[in-house]
């Protein structure tokens, strides 16, 4: 027995020396061969343009392999580390250019013992997550996330019963999905499961079998386009800390109901869903929360009291809701842990109390559009710093009515990186002390009536700045020619601020920037080949407004640029070529000359992605190319107020998508062609004032269905109103004028429903970038957008109309050859604000219900054969700001009551029988036995010349 005793004590001594020296690394074996060469297969199938995987060579130690993880003891690998690395330290992007691109190779299943895989964020092209990796049964970590796989994710996942962290979130074009999450039941060990973004929109059984996952400590479900979801059983989800279900469309019975008992949440994202009315008060039961987001719904009423239950909560975000009225001073004071508030974009009102200055962790703060009751922003600046001057990093008060100077106190915040204090009325100069936060990233002070000088004293520290906006303001930034700034920029707007006159020579030394905005900035010279060689990364550049000369070079190798805006310049010569890729080009305004064939014919085999293209007021000659062919994405062409002559191109019927034309001033000749009633989606037609004749073609009023302005002004159109016309339901502005047209104006005008009935459509062209461009920042929430411009003439004078557009309705038929009455119908259009016919041979009497058309603020029927009496209900047309009606028949009493009281002889002069107190005519008024009286009217007018009449005879019969 002692033998046997011994036997195995000498046994287990053996296996612990064994382990120990294992542990201290005296055994180490080394890669398995089968593996290594299972490794090379892997990479085989693989692109690796960063040369990630440049040491998976040769017959070396595969276990000494970037990404690769072995044990010690058997030399088998258990880890592959293969996920993309981050761009930042702050995680906010995958570096693209370190993707690994390919396929996965089977040879994966000859890692029996792996226990953690991440191919997380490389780009496997589309292709669906391969069934086999279900086989790897000793898998305990995956992670697939933002790799670009789509399609079904496989049941086959459902057998790694030994997973414990699972992420299948794909990246942000989407296209996983699941119909039967029937797979999970088997995951009994999980304890981390992200399916965000996966399409869960035709799972019935999903959170039903979540409630089989005892172990689950984090559920993300964001943005699965889910809508309902059974109650968590609180017993199987005593341990769920961490849950995630934002963007989808959840209402408040998620809350009420189906989460209650949750009460061991630390984080919960409900953001971005369809909540409404008041903050439900199951909330309150959490008060183990760290982490509560409810931003991005639609609750409203005042914020709940029991908020200030919550002393361990670290992250609170209640933007962009309907929240309403004052927030109490003491409602927040018991938020002693909280390192970030949001409550922007509400309706509140809110004095910050002073108590807030012993918010010790407070390190973002965003109150953007909440009423800060009249605070001063050094007020603000004060109570922020106590303490929490040395912890605060973020400081959103954007549009907060700030009003006051910016002081010193600036420069105590000794770890602030993102300052945006745009939108208030913030006055006086920048203090000198900004140069001292030499963490600032993002600083915006745009918006405000800042003033003054701001020079290089004020960046001297800021060598982190990266984004930087004080657009309309009075600032005028001084530097020496040759200030070379500590910062690299990405971001630059200053926009109305004096920079010039010579071109910025500093700019020269912003070697990241990737938005640029200089425009009104007073610059008067050339815009230096140096600068034209840098922007070679650009996706947004704006120098318009200022007085630059000289000419544009061809930009074709600058693929990047989204939006070249160079507009109201001095420029010349001919149009640039330009990249391909170019969504919004505005040269207008310039002095730029010649033909635009080579502009629109170069490379014409292939796809231009450009939307909008303005060239109004320039030089520009010679007949419009028929080119068109590969412009197909464009949505605005304006070549108005140039010099083109001879008829339009057939190929101008290619721009399918094409939205608004303008054409107007030119010399341009011919009939329309029939090609453009390709264009569909027109709303906007202007070819005003050239030499196009023939008829009005029928088919603008059948293939236009979406038409809002036409203006065929001071052309050579002839022949009658098209009945077609009609059918434009949408239009609100038409404009004939200046042409030869005649007959009768069509009862059917009544269909033009968005003049009689408010519809609210808007001449506005939202611009969208494709996936690849990059708009960090502030660029990233601006929508580049196109808002229709329109010479309009109103009360006898030609205007420019823009933002009022959508709100200006106008018929202007004025110097045609119109003849017959005015229909009644005509005043169904009670949207109308403006209504001119004259010039033309109408007859008859002025619509009796004129008077309905109560937002009338110009009628002109001046120059017809109008005759009768002005309508009583005239008067009714409270809004009316221009009236004539001279050189017409009419007779009776010209009203001088409310506004006519306001209009001169020159509204009726050459109507003869009109008379009034206006007219300083005197009337006759009939009274009921048929007697006269004095007055001014009418009847004594015909009276007095009947006896003038009378007494001539008598005199010339008696030789007097």
């Amino acid at each position: 027995m002692s033998v046997v005793v011994a036997f195995l004590f000498l046994k287990l001594f053996a296996i612990a020396t064994l382990n120990i020296s294992v542990c201290n690394g005296s055994s180490y074996v080394g890669c398995v061969e089968s593996e290594r060469e299972a490794l090379l297969s892997f990479k085989q199938d693989l692109e690796d343009p960063s040369n990630r995987l440049a040491t998976w060579i040769g017959d070396g130690d595969c276990c000494k392999w970037a990404g690769v993880i072995c044990d010690n003891f058997t030399g088998h690998v258990l880890e592959l580390h293969l996920g993309n690395p981050w761009e930042d330290d702050h995680g906010h992007q995958a570096k693209e250019s370190s993707a690994l691109v390919g396929k996965i190779n089977p040879a994966l299943l000859d890692f029996e013992h792996l226990i953690y895989l991440n191919l997380s964020y490389n780009d496997f092209k589309g292709i669906q997550i391969p069934r086999f990796l279900g086989s790897m049964g000793n898998l305990r970590f995956l992670d697939l996330s933002g790799a670009g796989f789509v399609g079904m994710i496989p049941n086959q996942i459902g057998n790694l019963s030994n997973l414990q962290y699972l992420n299948l979130r794909p990246n942000y074009l989407g296209g996983l999905y699941v119909e039967d999450l029937g797979w999970l039941y088997d995951l009994s060990l999980l304890e981390n499961l992200d399916l965000s973004g996966v399409d869960l929109s035709k799972v019935s059984n999903g959170p039903l079998v979540t409630n089989a996952l005892r172990s689950l400590l984090v559920l993300q479900l964001a943005g699965c386009q889910l809508s309902h979801f059974p109650p968590l059983s609180v017993a199987n989800f005593s341990s769920l800390v961490t849950l995630d279900l934002s963007h989808n469309q959840f209402d408040n019975s998620l809350i009420a109901t189906q989460l209650y008992g949750l009460c061991n949440l630390v984080f919960l994202d409900l953001s971005d869903n369809n909540f409404q009315g008041p903050i439900p008060d199951t909330i309150q039961n959490w008060t183990s929360l760290r982490h509560l987001d409810l931003s991005s719904n639609h609750f409203s009423y005042l914020i709940p009291e029991w908020l200030n239950k919550f002393s361990r909560l670290e992250y609170l975000s209640l933007s962009s809701n309907r929240l309403q009225g004052r927030i109490s001073s003491v409602l927040l004071e018991n938020l002693s842990s909280i390192q970030s508030l949001d409550l922007s974009f509400n309706e509140l009102e809110w004095k910050i109390p002073r108590s807030f200055s012993r918010f010790c962790n407070l390190r973002s703060i965003s109150l953007s559009g909440i009423q800060l009751s009249h605070q001063k922003v050094s007020q603000v600046l004060a109570i922020f710093s106590g303490c929490v001057s040395d912890v605060l990093e973020s400081l959103d008060l954007s549009n907060t009515t700030l009003s006051g100077s910016l002081t010193n106190q600036i420069g105590k915040f000794k770890v602030l990186n993102s300052v945006d204090l745009s939108e208030n009325s913030i006055s006086g100069q920048v203090p000198w002390s900004l140069g001292k936060l030499s963490s600032l990233r993002y600083l915006d002070i745009s918006n405000n009536q800042l003033n003054g000088t701001v020079s290089e004293i004020h960046f001297a520290n800021l060598s982190s700045l990266t984004f930087f906006y004080a657009s309309r303001n009075s600032l005028t930034l001084k530097a020496n020619p040759n200030w070379v700034p500590v910062f690299q920029l990405e971001e630059l707007d200053l926009r109305s601020c004096y920079l010039g006159p010579p071109f910025p020579s500093w700019l020269h030394s912003q070697n990241h920037l990737v938005n640029l905005d200089i425009s009104d900035s007073g610059i008067v010279d050339t815009i230096p080949n140096r600068f034209w060689k840098s922007i070679t990364q650009f996706n947004y550049l704006s120098l318009s407004n200022n007085q630059i000369h000289g000419e544009i070079p061809n930009l074709t190798e600058v693929s990047q640029l989204g939006t070249l805006d160079l507009s109201a310049n001095n420029l010349s010569g001919q149009l640039p070529l330009l990249a391909s890729n170019v969504m919004v080009l505005d040269l207008s305004k310039n002095k730029l000359s010649g033909s635009i064939l080579h502009f629109v014919c170069h490379e014409t085999n292939g796809t231009r992605l450009t939307q909008i293209i303005n060239l109004e007021d320039n030089l520009l000659a010679g007949e419009i190319p028929d080119c068109w062919m590969n412009w197909r994405y464009l949505l605005v062409l304006r070549l108005d107020n140039n010099k083109f002559t001879g008829k339009l191109p057939t190929s101008l019927g290619a721009l399918s998508l094409l939205r608004s034309l303008h054409l107007r001033n030119n010399n341009l000749s011919g009939t329309l062609p029939v090609s453009l009633g390709n264009c569909t989606e027109l709303e906007t037609i202007d070819i005003g004032e050239n030499e196009f004749s023939g008829n009005v073609p029928a088919w603008i009023g059948e293939r236009f269905p979406r038409m809002i302005i036409l203006i065929l002004r001071s052309n050579k159109f002839h022949g009658v109103f098209p009945l077609e016309l009609c059918h434009l339901a949408f239009l609100k502005i038409l404009v004939l004028a200046g042409n030869n047209l005649s007959g009768t104006i069509p009862t059917c005008i009544s269909n033009f429903t968005a003049m009689a009935t408010f519809l609210g459509s808007d001449s506005i062209y939202t611009i969208q970038y494709p996936s690849d461009f990059s708009f960090p920042g502030k660029f990233f929430n601006i929508t580049e957008q196109f808002v229709e411009e329109e010479l309009i003439t109103l009360e006898g004078k030609t205007l420019t109309f823009k933002a009022v557009l959508r709100l200006l309705t106008n018929i202007d038929l004025s110097n045609n050859k119109f003849s017959g009455e005015i229909p009644a119908e005509i005043t169904v259009l009670r949207e109308l604000r403006s209504l001119n016919l004259s010039h033309n041979f109408f007859s008859g009497r002025i619509p009796e219900n004129i008077g309905a058309m109560a937002l009338l603020e110009s009628l002109d029927f001046s120059s017809n054969r109008l005759e009768g009496e002005i309508p009583k209900n005239t008067v009714n047309l409270v809004f009316l700001s221009h009236f004539n009606i001279s050189y017409n028949n009419l007779s009776g009493e010209v009203p001088d009551e409310a506004q006519f009281a306001t209009f001169d002889s020159s509204s009726y002069i050459g109507d003869e029988y009109l008379c009034g107190p206006v007219l300083k005519k005197l009337c006759t008024v009939v009274d009921e036995n048929g007697g006269g009286k004095d007055g001014y009217g009418v009847g004594d007018v015909l009276g007095w010349l009947y006896v003038s009449f009378s007494m001539g005879f008598i005199w010339w019969l008696f030789g007097l």
